[in-house]
């Protein structure tokens, strides 16, 4: 008889580092089997929002779980369902009083992409299909979004079985081009937009999508206030709809409840939420717009999507929990207190360690992008293994983070830095210490090996 072979071993490459077997979990930290405890820096994947073992959540999972865990929402509706809509359309803004419960983030942009296009049918505008996104992005493992992913690498085999959507670029704020400053090339990456809209045909272009706060392609990328307004003017002009993918950025994450509501100017027409909605405790994601919207495609048959577990009442019965908690707790003012607590920190390090190139984000949503030379933004070389090392040797400290490598390196590599919305300022500091000791080990073996000279 064969091994049988678990998810990881699926996408875990060969030769691979074996992956850390977890016992269990309490606030910001996890412990693995043999009682070793480890600070979740980075949320999982950006996800737990208010920390492991939350009681008001574990009480309210098991009391959904005593009522009914499972009603198909073709022929149910319940109250967990109808809570968290209430919930979300107090706490957005921008008239988001509709949502459509899915069970993660490639579902939330799926659904939102789907929703996008039927919105346009519904209008008679059937030639709208063409979605804009940005050149680096990230949407989504599905194969929709995926098609308005902006990456080489998370593309790659799928290409062939994708629609091609436009790209534009997007509005980075470290690697700026030559001959632009972070404001000018913001201006120039919006204009992009346009340009991009008249050249495929405005009548084609049904939605543009970006994070507002960057995500698994661009690492906490914020663009210049300026870009924002700009988007929400074009797309106006054109008739073309706004999507604001926020799955990672969404309930508090980013120092809002929404990312969006820093630039109130630029309301989103559609939403995608995931990650912290169900703050890693239950897979669940949203699709949030405007009752306005949803009429116009009830009015022409209904929203032709679904999935099995949609408004599933355990896993909506848990977000009401997560939300409750967010507010009542005031995680959000603690993500933006201690986001900039933790970026001063950050920063400071920047200032004596040589890998450091860039501190950005907003909020709990922070990432630090590692370079060979601060000066010229040089990347590491690919035979150090950049991120992936680093990430390794941070383990080794008792720290956990989510890395990337975008594009291949193309784009350049960091780690995103965002605990737990339910971090305090000392174990803000265990961040930092630890994250330190691992940059200074990192430091260490790249000297010793000769891959670098740093000053």
């Amino acid at each position: 008889m064969t091994r049988p072979l678990t998810m990881q071993s699926f996408i875990a490459p060969a030769g691979a580092p074996a992956l850390l077997p977890v016992s269990h979990a309490q606030g910001i930290y996890i412990w693995d089997s043999s009682g070793r405890r480890f600070i979740d820096g980075s949320s999982g994947a950006v996800c737990s929002t208010v920390g492991h073992a939350n009681p008001r959540v574990m009480a309210a999972a098991r009391e959904q779980l005593d009522k009914v865990s499972f009603a198909y929402a073709r022929a149910w509706e319940s109250t967990a369902d109808t809570g968290l809509v209430e919930r979300l359309a107090r706490w957005s803004g921008f008239g988001l009083d509709s949502a459509f419960f899915v069970s993660g983030g490639s579902e939330a942009v799926e659904a939102s992409l789907k929703f996008a296009r039927q919105v346009a049918v519904s209008r008679g505008q059937t030639g709208r299909w063409k979605v804009v996104s940005r050149m680096p992005s990230y949407h989504g493992s599905t194969l929709g979004a995926l098609s308005v992913t902006g990456d080489d690498v998370f593309g790659g085999v799928f290409r062939p079985m994708m629609a091609a959507h436009p790209k534009i670029p997007a509005p980075l704020t470290y690697r700026v081009p030559q001959g632009h400053d972070v404001d000018s090339y913001g201006r120039f990456c919006a204009e992009a937009l346009e340009t991009t809209i008249l050249q495929e045909r405005a009548d084609t272009i049904l939605a543009f999508i970006m994070e507002p706060v960057g995500g698994t392609a661009t690492g906490a990328l914020v663009a210049p206030d300026a870009y924002h307004a700009m988007v929400r003017e074009i797309c106006d002009r054109h008739g073309v709809l706004l999507i604001y993918d926020e799955v990672m950025s969404c309930v508090g994450r980013a120092g809002k409840f929404l990312a969006a509501q820093y630039w109130p100017q630029a309301r989103p027409d559609i939403v995608a939420l995931a990650k912290g909605l169900g703050g890693g405790y239950t897979p669940l994601g949203a699709l949030l717009t405007s009752a306005a919207l949803v009429d116009e495609v009830r009015a022409a048959g209904g929203f032709a999507h679904g999935h099995t577990y949609a408004a599933n009442p355990m896993s909506c019965a848990i977000g009401c929990a997560v939300v409750d908690e967010v507010i009542e707790r005031d995680l959000i003012g603690n993500s933006a207190r201690m986001g900039r607590v933790l970026r001063e920190s950050l920063e400071s390090l920047k200032a004596t360690c040589p890998l450091v190139g860039d501190v950005r984000g907003r909020g709990l949503q922070l990432a630090v992008e590692i370079v060979a030379d601060q000066v010229s933004k040089r990347p590491l070389p690919p035979e150090s293994r950049g991120v992936e090392r680093l990430r390794e040797w941070c383990i080794e400290h008792g720290l956990v983070l989510l890395t990337r490598r975008t594009s291949g390196g193309r784009f350049g590599e960091w780690l995103m830095i965002g605990p737990p919305l339910i971090v305090t300022e000392p174990q803000i500091e265990e961040v930092v210490n630890a994250f330190a000791r691992g940059l200074r080990s990192f430091q260490e073996e790249l000297t010793r090996a000769g891959l670098v000279r740093l000053g």
